[in-house]
């Protein structure tokens, strides 16, 4: 099959989410000697023509001088170059600024659009935004000749919502079983004696409402690693919020994998708030790192953990699962998680799954015949 990955910054992954997964998924189809073309903003660090056996072909992508806007940009010029490459099978990693090109897309080539999370929800984005990515999600619905969810959550919102079906095929992250201690030191922190919350400083992550419960448990000083860039709007009002707790440590970003999986696995707790969006890639490294989550109550994140974690709706359960639970006492929840990782959320399982979609596209569409 003759295939291109539209939607991402490009290969080699340098941004995370779904580029990380168009770098496996791509040199997976290329080991099963399928062609396979990525497309590249201009400006991507990786400068070659090919990486592992895939075709990079890199496009002007404005986005350094047009922000937002310039993904549209970005965009076009990739369905544009596709229009000219006769490719089977077109994945698109997500819709907010492709879908509007829809009526551009090679008529030959099979579309399929893994539709993301939902991303008209967030309230960072003001209500004029939240209409557009409303209406960019329906055209996606709409035009796309087979869609991807995701989480089941997503899955059963598409066909509620646009009475579309879809595949669902989640994200996937490796196992991590090679602690080292000696990392902590860097961080302050000392084994199974700190809790953890890693996400963007966004309201939907319920960053705010861990914190209050956190701030609510004054007889608990067990300190809280708040992982993320916090130079933001919402991160200064967070930090004001909470600068008498020193419990509460704000460190910034942290990039470094090795460093991110051994905070994980020896943390108490790992808190994780997001209440929007698919199946979060950070969920699944804390599940495949050994750590007990707490995760906020929603459909997304129980379609993941199930059974195996504690939930919170507000900053009081927050605060009674501090006091009440042990991680001594739940460790089948973290091996629980664990295998589900080694089972249904592993990278080959993943891929396979895609190469198996793309076959069954290939075999029922009539474009390719």
């Amino acid at each position: 099959m003759k295939i291109a990955i539209l939607g991402t910054r490009g290969v080699p992954n340098h941004y995370g989410g779904f580029e990380q997964f168009a770098e496996f998924f791509s040199v997976y189809l290329a080991e099963k000697e399928h062609e396979v073309y990525c497309y590249n903003s201009h400006n991507h660090p990786y400068q070659e023509k090919t990486f592992h056996g895939v075709h990079i072909l890199h496009q002007h992508d404005p986005e350094y001088k047009y922000g937002t806007f310039g993904q549209f940009i970005y965009d076009y010029n990739c369905i544009m170059d596709a229009r000219k490459r006769d490719f089977d099978i077109i994945l698109q990693l997500g819709y907010t600024s492709n879908s509007i090109w829809f009526f551009l897309m090679p008529k030959k080539a099979i579309n399929i659009i893994n539709m993301d999370g939902l991303e008209w929800k967030r309230s960072k984005y003001s209500w004029p935004i939240q209409q557009f990515l409303k209406v960019a999600e329906w055209l996606a619905a709409r035009s796309g000749d087979y869609l991807v969810a995701d989480s089941l959550g997503i899955q059963t919102f598409l066909k509620k919502t646009y009475k579309k079906d879809s595949t669902y095929i989640a994200y996937g992250a490796h196992l991590f079983d090679s602690p080292n201690e000696s990392i902590l030191n860097e961080y302050q922190v000392e084994k199974g004696n700190f809790n953890m919350i890693m996400a963007r400083f966004e309201p939907e992550n319920n960053l705010d409402m861990v914190l209050e419960g956190i701030a609510l448990n004054k007889e608990d000083q067990t300190p809280i690693l708040v992982i993320g860039k916090h130079e933001t709007k919402y991160g200064t009002y967070l930090k004001n919020k909470f600068k008498d707790n020193t419990n509460i440590r704000f460190i910034g970003g942290v990039y470094n994998l090795e460093h991110l999986n051994n905070l994980r696995y020896f943390s108490n707790f790992y808190f994780h708030g997001h209440s929007v969006g698919g199946t979060n890639p950070s969920l699944l490294e804390a599940m495949a790192s050994q750590a007990l989550i707490i995760a906020h109550n929603n459909d997304f994140n129980k379609g993941v953990l199930k059974e195996n974690a504690f939930y919170f709706s507000d900053k009081f359960e927050v605060k009674k699962i501090l006091n009440t639970v042990k991680k001594s006492d739940n460790l089948h929840f973290i091996k629980n998680n664990y295998i589900a990782i080694a089972n249904d959320f592993n990278w080959e399982k993943i891929n396979g799954d895609y190469l198996q979609l793309f076959e069954k596209c290939m075999e029922q569409s009539s474009k390719r015949k």
